[in-house]
């Protein structure tokens, strides 16, 4: 008789088979109260200026280098287009995060839902989300990652509302969802270094802690019940955090803010070593339950801050930037990739061992979006009074429905492709 784990494993194989041949000035409040952010009472994002240090001890990476997408279409090469028809969902359709809800919150403009994205080397259907949920039939996805893992999942959740209502799930660890229909379970996980770590509090450390060679087992100890895994992370690197390895530390970022004589290392070292833990202890613990499938790493999403977060920075801009007209650059490109080079190194390892190994790249994509983030209408009518002296705006987090659901339509076309992948 079958196990359960070699039939799940057997049911992803045959459905990626079978089934598909063809978002005013910003709260003047201290750095630390500004990272908190929905979700969970614990879910913070911290809003940041660009940051342009670079450690010494990784090799500065050129802005365009890396491609993410082997085989196929390059998604993340494209621009944005008109489109004027009407999303698929809104906030009185679907549940959104209040924070995120920005026509309901009272945002007067809906020009920065008109937009689709153009690949320039192929066509990128709409989302189909009868298709996905077919696609994912008898399955487990589970995202993980921070705020904006969480943006994501709510954006699909709501996309795939529109065919089949799930059902809420009580779930130690994480926010879980059931679509009968298809017996599959979405979850997010909160993780925003994706390995162990305790973050920075209103109350408590000013700084991150983090333990680069040790997976999260807030979600890890799921991993034999997980058929697909969408890591995302980034936004909580930039702010102070000291780094270890086993017990000991081997740097920290911002140190002089810290008054700790550790040497500085930025945040590049860290974030490489964290992914590179994440995929190895996937991978090493998939494979010894013998049910190994698929992990996508979602690449890093720019904010658009005009000024810095700190000092009245908005992102009041009402149109997608036309191509050409903004480049990827520094700390954006740089994260970027770093996230495709380690997925790139993971990949020959994993599919030697019956395991995919993807990266759903929308960095370039989302920086042409400033438009789309929720601004000033994170709160509800924040100018329903007149014009107050401190607005609190977000330059990180993206409106739904909005341009976040690109991604998701990203995610349907690799899934759909999975079919061309060896399974062993």
């Amino acid at each position: 008789m079958l196990s359960r784990k070699m039939i799940r494993t057997s049911t992803f194989k045959n459905n990626l088979i079978k089934r598909f041949v063809p978002s005013s000035i910003l709260y003047a409040l201290p750095p630390i109260g500004l990272i908190c952010l929905y979700f969970y009472c614990h879910s913070f994002a911290p809003f940041f200026s660009t940051i342009t240090h670079h450690s010494s001890l990784s090799a500065s990476v050129p802005a365009e280098k890396g491609k993410a997408y082997d085989n196929g279409c390059d998604y993340s090469i494209g621009k944005w287009v008109r489109d004027n028809r009407a999303p698929l969902y809104n906030g009185t359709t679907c549940k959104i995060t209040k924070s995120q809800n920005c026509i309901v919150n009272g945002r007067p403009d809906s020009n920065y839902l008109h937009w689709r994205w153009k690949p320039s080397e192929c066509h990128l259907s709409n989302f189909e989300p009868n298709t996905f949920l077919k696609l994912i039939n008898n399955m487990h996805i589970a995202f993980v990652g921070d705020s904006l893992s969480r943006n994501q999942i709510e954006s699909l959740i709501c996309l795939l509302s529109t065919a089949s209502k799930p059902k809420r799930v009580r779930h130690l660890g994480s926010r879980k969802w059931y679509f009968p229909s298809h017996n599959a379970n979405l979850s997010f996980y909160w993780s925003p270094f994706l390995v162990r770590g305790v973050q920075r509090k209103n109350r408590g450390p000013i700084y991150n802690t983090m333990y680069l060679d040790h997976v999260n087992e807030r979600w890890a100890r799921d991993i034999d019940q997980m058929d697909l895994i969408v890591l995302s992370f980034g936004h909580w690197f930039m702010v102070p955090s000291i780094y270890y390895e086993g017990e000991s530390i081997i740097g920290c970022f911002k140190c002089h803010d810290l008054k700790f004589n550790y040497t500085d290392i930025g945040i590049y070292v860290a974030m490489r070593k964290a992914l590179r833990t994440t995929l190895n202890s996937i991978i090493e613990r998939k494979v010894v339950k013998g049910n190994g499938n698929y992990v996508i790493v979602r690449t890093f999403s720019p904010s658009h801050f005009e000024g810095g977060w700190d000092k009245g920075g908005t992102c009041s801009k009402s149109e997608p930037y036309e191509n050409g007209e903004k480049k990827l650059e520094e700390m954006d490109a740089e994260i970027r990739s770093i996230e495709i080079e380690e997925v790139k190194n993971a990949k020959s390892k994993a599919e030697q061992l019956g395991f995919n190994l993807e990266v759903l790249d929308i960095t370039k994509l989302a920086l042409l979006r400033p438009d789309g983030h929720a601004g000033a209408y994170m709160n509800p009518f924040p100018f329903a009074n007149g014009i107050p002296k401190y607005v609190q705006n977000d330059c990180v987090h993206w409106c739904l429905p909005g341009p976040i659901d690109t991604w998701n339509e990203i995610f349907l076309e690799i899934m759909k492709k999975g079919k061309n992948h060896p399974h062993k």
